[in-house]
């Protein structure tokens, strides 16, 4: 390696001796005869005695060779072979040449530079620009100090640490072990820095110095030689392994820490001691600590970000310290990466090589801080000094960085690195911008491959396209789903991808899918740490992906979804329902939350009627329940019939659980219904369905839409709301002569919308859980199967004379208690449930001729999406819906629950100010209150 390999071994040597002798005539030619040779190795074996016996004459401790004139060609001579040893004529490295060891005899003062500084440093006269750093610094230490604390430099040398020097004092094992790593490439510093580092008040373990591709490779390594100290070591190669090298070398450590310097830091001679103390602090112990940062850039007014090298911008963020604006830090500061110098346990270092970083030709810094962050929760720190003593100082001499130019002014790097900063910021890195203007949008989808895209495109455009709604997209990326393909599906244009702004992030997961590892491990990574940084930073309502995502990104996601102090929730949709529920962008964001919350049980009473019972099935079959789990339960009397056993026994259920219950003694109508369900928590709804009944498609979008709207929504105050009926009548029921009513004609001033009654639906209805128990306790205080011995009397109302009816008690309750049921109002009275009045318990099959009009009950179904059909295209706001009594007439809610307190019936003797208030977990009415 060292040698040359184009001459003879006798040609060289001889040219050796030439020089050694002076010689300074042409090469001799060739000598191939056997004579000459010996003679020449004869001469040289001379030469070699002589040399010898100079160097061990020299090497005397009464000889210095420097200051005895009688010697100085002697020591010109040894100095002169030695150079000659130490480069062959190739101009290799003989110390990297195997068996080669080259002794170094030189001292520092012969081998030492210092870079020259001859010039003041910059200071700025921009009173503007001045204004506005210093502003920003203000704002940035006033956050993090009411968000984590931040100390000064004697408060952090005052916190209890595992790395204090005290203690080391008397215990030496209680001291760290730190290795620091020296890169250098042109810079004429690397005295300095040893000195600096061989008079620090904490001990070094060991320092590496690192040549990669260095031009000044052999002078450095005379620099190392001439310290002559087993503890610093030179590390080379002709590869320049760039800024990414020093930190694969410090993964070979052995010691606590490792301190890794850049050749313009120079570190005060208490800087070791310092940093390990902080590191050894609980506070600080995972973290990287540094004496130079940088703040990425903040969000401009035109929610772009702009460089971090803009000019004139108080959005390009911060360098600290930074001299030129007077601005020292006096106390620890977060920044969002460490430049020139960085100090962390040696476990950290290995987190930074995770994931494949953008280059490995610049960048090294940010990756470091933004890698630590995601994987470990680890902060990036400049620690503050003491502004009157440099020993406390890590950069004691900031003018070296202005010495030779650095790289990242070049404008190709700064391009290379505002893409790698905003590459780690769509990633799911919390800048301090993040950190300091925390976001909230309403949704956040995730598609991991083209068809995803598709497929969630309607939604996710009408979350952007609806007033006050913020939703943003992130695909896999790489060869999963490229950006500029997704951005293409959703009609957006690929400048997308690269712009500075939020609405699509790329999250580069298959950018490095080469097919070598089927391992799903990087996959899971890759999602999860993104996603969970993401969703930190903008606070989704809800995290929406389709419901047949690659199972191990849904392990993924869930574990990101749940890493927030709220939690996002996450809605899996299956592909067919996406476009069904365009109306989730019209729910506030508190309401959206909820979305999961909700149990709904489908309940069905049957007894002899399985051919009905077989239609109601396929309706509810046909349904679209955006996967969402309802279980249904059959409720059989003990004299059902043979087909409708065989029938409930063979129909399989797709979306949730199947529940058979059959009474031993025949319990009638009324115990069939009332007793079908029963709440099991106070977010468990019963669909109360007899197996006559026939549902919409859409029977279940419209009952989790208003719940989510009217009951979940923390906004809505909407106590008197106890159900949700799927059917809009058609008669006044509780009036004698049932008169026909049209809802759609009545509301024909506001066409459309869904109305608020006094009237509990049997046909088809959701009842809510609390109210539900008060029910049961309050027909249990009130039940009777003769109707004149019941003490509720509502006026001019039929209901009066129901014998044996689970309605009525309902209607008695609700009437008392100021109650009320949402209704639907579509034109022709079309509802999400329809009634086909067929003989059975209630209605017999003369009745059903003689007194039952079918064109009264049943009502069109709807087949096609209902948010067509609402006022503006979504439910209105509660504030908004009309309200009905119990005869079809508009009262107010107040007016409702004035005319049931002053009937003074409830199960409570209340003033007629007053109605029963109810103790919601037990339905035990409690007490009277004024409403």
């Amino acid at each position: 390696m060292g040698l040359s390999r184009n001459r003879s071994g006798e040609d060289y040597l001889e040219g050796m001796l030439s020089d050694l002798v002076g010689a300074k005539g042409k090469p001799k030619p060739q000598k191939k005869s056997p004579t000459r040779f010996v003679t020449f190795l004869t001469c040289l074996q001379f030469a070699f005695a002589v040399y010898a016996t100079l160097l061990l004459y020299s090497m005397s401790p009464t000889v210095d060779i420097r200051t005895k004139p009688d010697f100085s060609w002697a020591q010109r001579i040894a100095q002169q072979v030695k150079q000659l040893m130490v480069v062959p004529p190739n101009g290799g490295s003989p110390y990297q040449e195997s068996g080669i060891s080259a002794v170094s005899h030189f001292t520092t003062a012969d081998v030492c530079e210092n870079e020259k500084i001859d010039f003041e440093q910059k200071k700025s006269d921009d009173a503007k620009m001045i204004k506005l750093k210093t502003e920003l610094y203000q704002e940035v230490l006033d956050f993090q100090s009411k968000s984590f604390g931040t100390e000064t430099l004697p408060q952090l040398m005052a916190m209890k640490s595992r790395w204090d020097l005290k203690n080391g004092l008397n215990n030496p094992n209680a001291l760290p072990k730190v290795t620091v790593i020296l890169n250098h490439f042109k810079r004429k510093t690397l005295c300095a820095q040893l000195e600096s580092l061989l008079n620090q008040t904490l001990p070094f373990h060991h320092v590496w110095v690192i040549a990669f591709g260095s031009p000044n490779e052999l002078s450095l390594k005379r620099i190392v030689d001439s310290y002559n100290d087993s503890r610093i070591s030179f590390i080379s190669s002709t590869y320049d392994f760039k800024y990414y090298g020093r930190f694969q070398m410090a993964l070979q450590t052995e010691a606590d820490l490792v301190y890794v310097l850049d050749d313009d830091m120079i570190p005060g001679r208490k800087m070791l001691q310092i940093l390990s103390h902080v590191a050894g602090t609980e506070k600080y112990k995972n973290s990287v600590l540094g004496s130079i940062g940088r703040i990425l850039p903040f969000r401009q007014k035109d929610l772009t970000f702009p460089s971090y090298r803009k000019f004139r911008s108080k959005e390009a963020g911060l360098y600290l310290p930074d001299p030129a604006y007077d601005i020292l830090v006096n106390k620890i500061v977060q920044v969002d990466f460490l430049s020139s110098s960085w100090f962390l346990s040696a476990e950290l270092v290995k987190t930074l090589f995770i994931e494949t970083p953008l280059t490995f030709m610049t960048g090294e810094d940010l990756h470091l801080s933004y890698q630590l962050q995601k994987y470990r929760n680890a902060g990036s720190f400049v620690l503050p000094v003491d502004p009157n003593d440099k020993e406390t100082w890590g950069d004691s001499e900031h003018r070296l960085a202005y010495v030779s130019e650095t790289t990242v002014i070049f404008k190709g790097i700064v391009q290379v690195r505002d893409d790698q900063w905003w590459k780690a910021l769509s990633t799911g890195y919390i800048t301090q911008w993040a950190a300091m203007n925390p976001q909230k949008i309403d949704a956040f989808f995730y598609a991991h491959s083209l068809e995803e895209v598709k497929v969630l495109a309607p939604l996710l455009n009408k979350f952007r396209s609806t007033f006050g709604k913020k939703a943003y997209i992130a695909v896999s990326g790489g060869s999963f789903c490229p950006c500029e393909d997704a951005a293409v599906a959703l009609n957006w244009p690929k400048s997308v991808c690269t712009e500075r702004r939020f609405k699509i992030f790329d999250l580069a997961v298959g950018a490095g899918s080469s097919g070598v590892s089927d391992s799903e491990v990087p996959v899971v990574q890759g999602v999860y740490s993104s996603m969970k940084g993401l969703i930190k930073m903008h606070d989704p309502s809800v995290l929406i992906a389709v419901s047949d995502i690659d199972p191990h990104v849904l392990k993924a996601l869930r574990m990101a979804s749940e890493t927030t102090a709220n939690g996002s929730t996450l809605v899996l949709l299956p592909r067919p329902s996406v476009e069904k529920v365009l109306w989730m962008a019209d729910l506030r964001s508190t309401a959206l939350p909820y979305w999961n919350k909700m149990r709904i049980s489908i309940n069905i009473i049957t007894q002899t009627r399985a051919k009905s019972l077989l239609r109601l099935l396929k309706s509810l079959t046909d349904a679209y329940y955006v996967g969402d789990e309802v279980p249904i339960t059959f409720n059989m009397d003990s004299r059902v019939d043979e087909d409708t056993i065989k029938a409930v026994n063979s129909f399989a259920w797709p979306h949730g659980p199947k529940i058979l219950k059959r009474r031993i003694i025949q319990g009638g109508l009324i115990r069939a219904v009332s007793e079908s369900w029963y709440p099991s928590s106070d977010d468990d709804y019963g669909l109360l369905l007899e197996d006559d009944i026939e549902v919409s498609p859409y029977y279940y979008l419209w009952v989790k839409y208003a719940l989510l709207a009217y009951h979940y929504d923390p906004q809505v105050s909407l106590p008197e709301l106890s159900s949700i009926s799927l059917y809009t009548p058609r008669l006044v029921e509780v009036v004698k002569e049932r008169p026909k009513w049209n809802a759609t004609e009545f509301f024909k001033k506001t066409p459309n919308t869904p109305y608020l009654h006094q009237l509990p639906c049997s046909w088809g209805a959701v009842f809510f859980p609390k109210h539900w128990k008060e029910f049961y306790v309050y027909m249990n205080m009130r039940f009777t199967e003769n109707a004149k011995e019941n003490p509720v009397q509502i006026p001019k109302s039929r209901t009066n004379g129901w014998q044996a009816s689970w309605k009525k008690f309902l209607i008695d309750m609700m009437y008392l208690r100021g109650y009320v049921s949402l209704y639907p109002n579509f034109p022709e009275q079309a509802s999400f449930s329809t009634n086909h009045m067929e003989p059975g318990a209630h209605i017999s099959a003369k009745d059903n001729v003689l007194k039952h009009d079918k064109s009264d009950f049943e009502v069109p179904l709807l087949k096609e999406d209902f948010r067509n059909f609402l006022p503006g295209g979504k439910l209105p706001s509660a504030s908004k819906l009309p309200s009905l009594n119990l005869f079809n007439r508009p009262v107010s809610l107040k007016g409702l629950k004035a005319a049931g307190a002053k009937l003074r019936q409830d199960v409570l003797e209340c003033e007629a100010t007053e109605t029963v208030m109810v103790d919601h977990n037990t339905g035990l009415p409690s007490r009277c209150a004024e409403f």
